[in-house]
Parts: structure tokens; sequence; C-alpha cells
């Protein structure tokens, strides 16, 4: 079982940064893959970053490559997502979701956290 809380969220303009965290508890958060989604207003919830368990496999959604990183340290059960240049259309609720292989569909995770929200003003 792992519980998930993300936090970072908030209130930026166009081309600022944020950096959102998700903090795990449960004793087996280095087991899994790691993953970010985001669902804006009137939207379906859509695939943002995922990360392997080692680090070693990343991987983007294209609106988002090359602006966010995605990142893990195993010994502070913790997974983030550093966002530069930031755009309107990047408003949405962040989600972090936890599961057995780095995909891209939320259907391919386990667990879920409550999520934050990023608004991006232009």
């Amino acid at each position: 079982q792992v519980q998930l809380v993300e936090s970072g969220g908030g209130l930026v303009q166009a081309g600022s940064s944020l950096r959102l965290s998700c903090a795990a508890s449960g004793r087996t958060f280095g087991s899994y893959a790691m993953g970010w989604f985001r669902q804006g207003p009137g939207k379906e919830r859509e695939f943002v970053a995922a990360i392997n368990w080692s680090s070693s496999i990343t991987t983007y959604a294209d609106s988002v490559k090359g602006r966010f990183t995605i990142s893990r340290d195993n010994a502070k059960k913790t997974m983030y997502l550093r966002m530069n240049s930031l755009k309107p259309e990047d408003t949405a609720v962040y989600y972090c979701a936890a599961g057995p292989s780095p995909r891209r569909t939320p259907p391919e995770y386990d667990y879920w956290g409550q999520g934050t929200q990023v608004t991006v003003s232009s």
C-alpha cells in the first residue's frame, strides 16, 4: 500500500517555474514506477511524465518535453516535477501516481494522490 500526497502547486505567470513534490508513505516506494498526470478544466486526465524505480528510464508527453523534468529520491520517498517556461495551457490539477511500470495511461497505475492545482496566468 502506498499513500501519495502532492504539493507545490500555485498561481504563477507565464514563463515562470514551479516544482511539484509527491511524498509517499509505505515501505515499498522504491519498487514502484511513478508518474505525473494532469487534468485541465473540462478535459480528460492526461499523461505528463513517468519515471521507473531506479530513475534510469524517464518519459515525457510531447507537450512538456524540454520544459519539465521528472525525478525521484527513493531515500526521501519523494518524486518531483520541475516545470519551467510554464504556459497558460499547463493550467490543470496535477496528480502523482504509482504503478508497476512507467506507462502513459492512467489505468496502468494503482495508487493516486489527491492532486495539486497549478494555474498559469498569461
